[in-house]
């Protein structure tokens, strides 16, 4: 392919890898050279609070390998620091590209910014195609037989599995939904002037103290998984939560591994696409209550008690260890994730939309639809929710996941000690005082 022919643009979101990366194979097949960009979006960095985002770091690593990768394969990614519906089209006019590749992102600021760039390339002529990448199943692809989106998860996830089985080709190693798309065989690029990555110091941010490990979890960590991932002293969990969000790991990678080992942790990624559907059909999720029933629920939002569950000074160490393993860490259990949640909405009344903006703050692997989904989930007003009168005991559940103390002693220091606070709130009270509020917000409503 030579560097005269009319090229093509692969921009990249959160996709930032070679190899088994749906769009970009597309692109790269197209029969026309490759160009690849990538923006620093600043809708969405102006937005950030902390100078020091370890996500931004990550991020930034991330585009700066990719770019090495690209060029290794004698093209180049063009990076920018800017606004997307500004840059696209000067890349595109600039480079006279004649369509645009890029993988779908379903979030709501994602769907409008799409929109734009869209409209835009339909005025101008120019091609604009998007593909499945994030997600094993998305949007419309499981659905009720009526035609209607699950709002359930057990019943979403027989019907999820049967596409998947559907799929399975009598003499292949994976159900075809799983296929990979090998687009780092294919070497159509083009090559263009040097683009320079933007420096964290020009984005307004600096290095992250918190460091990301590109270690991929184990195939042993894989087949044990239903056995240790609930037990947050021992390294059970994949910890891939930030490679499938910004797209270091190819999902359909991951799943493959999980169908071959491990149904348990299959099912976790079933979960992922349920959330992603849910955001997708159900956006108005991203302000509000799932059930719309849980609108009224006149929640306490103490500020002091709510400081006080940030920093992990609630008085229920398992509550307090995983709180202050994510401000030191970046990450939390996920057994511990839904009894920090459940504590801050339903034994302090503090709004789960609090809790969520924080996760969002903190966590590394922070991703809309299941952060939404999660918090939802433990104040009783999502979709497959527990029940609003089904309220985790944080001791009881201390006691079955960490009865040796193990995880409380790693992350404080003073348990056991005059330093370490006394209880916020009485657990029984707390509970009474939970299902009576839940109770009359509902009540409210008839």
């Amino acid at each position: 392919m030579t560097n005269t022919a009319t090229p093509v643009l692969f921009w990249f979101r959160r996709d930032l890898r070679i190899e088994d990366n749906c769009g970009l194979y597309h692109a790269l097949s197209s029969g026309s050279p490759v160009i690849a960009c990538f923006i620093f979006d600043r809708n969405i960095l102006d937005r950030l609070s902390d100078s020091n985002d370890a996500r931004v770091s990550f991020i930034h690593q991330s585009v700066t390998t990719l770019k090495d990768e690209i060029r290794n394969r004698g093209g180049e990614l063009i990076v920018r620091y800017g606004l997307p519906e500004v840059e696209i089209p000067k890349i595109v006019i600039q480079y006279k590209c004649n369509t645009v590749f890029a993988n779908h992102d379903d979030e709501p600021y994602s769907r409008q910014r799409d929109g734009f760039i869209r409209n835009w390339c339909t005025e101008t002529n120019t091609g604009f195609k998007t593909f499945k990448d994030h997600l094993i199943f998305e949007r419309n692809e499981v659905l009720k037989p009526d035609g209607r989106p699950y709002t359930v998860f057990t019943p979403y996830s027989k019907s999820w599995k049967t596409h998947l089985m559907s799929g399975v080709a009598q003499t292949g190693a994976f159900p075809s939904s799983l296929n990979s798309f090998p687009s780092e065989e294919i070497s159509t690029w083009k090559k263009t002037s040097l683009s320079p990555v933007p420096t964290l110091e020009e984005m307004g941010f600096t290095q992250a103290d918190i460091e990301i490990s590109n270690e991929t979890c184990s195939d042993s960590l894989l087949i044990n998984y239903h056995q240790t991932r609930d037990i947050p002293s021992v390294e059970g969990t994949s910890r891939l939560g930030i490679h499938l969000r910004f797209g270091t790991a190819s999902i359909r990678k991951v799943a493959q591994r999980a169908y071959l080992t491990n149904e348990v942790f299959l099912n976790e990624l079933i979960w992922r696409d349920f959330y992603a559907m849910i955001l997708f059909h159900f956006p108005h999720v991203v302000e509000g209550p799932f059930r719309r029933a849980y609108e009224h629920i006149n929640w306490r939002n103490d500020e002091i008690e709510f400081e006080r569950w940030c920093q992990g000074q609630t008085g229920y160490p398992f509550v307090d260890a995983g709180m202050r393993q994510l401000s030191q860490t970046g990450w939390m259990h996920n057994r511990v994730r839904m009894v920090t949640a459940s504590f801050l909405s339903k034994h302090l009344l503090i709004d789960w939309r609090w809790g969520e903006a924080w996760f969002a703050r903190k966590l590394l692997d922070f991703d809309l639809a299941s952060n939404n989904g999660g918090w939802q989930w433990a104040a009783g007003c999502g979709t497959d929710a527990a029940p609003y009168f089904r309220i985790f005991n944080p001791s009881a559940q201390q006691q079955r996941f960490d009865p040796d103390l193990t995880y409380i002693k790693k992350w404080i220091k003073e348990y056991h000690s005059p330093e370490y606070p006394q209880p916020i709130v009485d657990h029984a009270f707390a509970r009474k005082r939970c299902l009576d509020v839940y109770q009359s917000g509902i009540n409210s409503l008839k």
